[in-house]
């Protein structure tokens, strides 16, 4: 989802404290905060950390009851490859990769972009992926209360590619899953799925 930082409502007291902040830090790490390229510096990062971390403010609830249906169905519905960014709350360094969510309804669906909106949601919060993983599931299934959810994680962690092993091609994955999915061919036939080719 696009931003457009000049649109934003910027907190002013919340962007002058981390703006200060900033720039202590830039004197800390020996660079001179007066410098031209580095004037603006300590706003431009503080508006982004504010971006990076919009999730604390948004209830991800809200978001799948604004477009929860009455409905039917009941097999299984998937959105896969839910592209998301989030920081590592360990290092503050990014995590990237893709989600994959699937539940089965229990007479009420939601919008298929909510799905991904809740993703976004608590990506955009200081992370572990773990956690993550386990939030997403559980706010689908206390909101909608469908017969089972399955969330997979797919990342690369900078803060493993940049320092520490500096392992530039490993991914980590996760998982987590409630209901009907505590059955191994419910399972297999959600990965099955988010495997196959579009």
């Amino acid at each position: 989802m696009m931003i457009d930082n000049n649109l934003m409502n910027w907190p002013e007291g919340k962007i002058d404290k981390l703006k200060a902040h900033y720039t202590e830090i830039l004197s800390l790490l020996g660079e001179d905060p007066a410098r031209e390229g580095l004037l603006k510096t300590p706003e431009r990062v503080a508006k982004a950390m504010l971006t990076l971390t919009r999730g604390y403010d948004m209830d991800p609830r809200e978001v799948l009851n604004a477009a929860k249906f009455k409905e039917p169905y009941s097999q299984m519905v998937i959105v896969k490859d839910i592209d998301f960014f989030s920081m590592c709350e360990h290092h503050m360094l990014p995590f990237y990769g893709k989600a994959h969510v699937a539940y089965i309804p229990n007479g009420y669906i939601t919008g298929l972009s909510k799905i991904a909106r809740v993703v976004d949601i608590f990506s955009h919060r200081l992370q572990v992926q773990e956690r993550m993983t386990l939030q997403i599931k559980e706010c689908i299934q206390e909101t909608l209360n469908p017969l089972g959810v399955m969330v997979v994680v797919e990342a690369k962690h900078m803060c493993m590619q940049m320092r520490g092993v500096e392992k530039q091609n490993s991914i980590t994955t996760t998982s987590d899953f409630t209901g009907a999915f505590n059955q191994a061919k419910t399972r297999e036939e959600f990965m099955n799925l988010i495997r196959a080719k579009n």
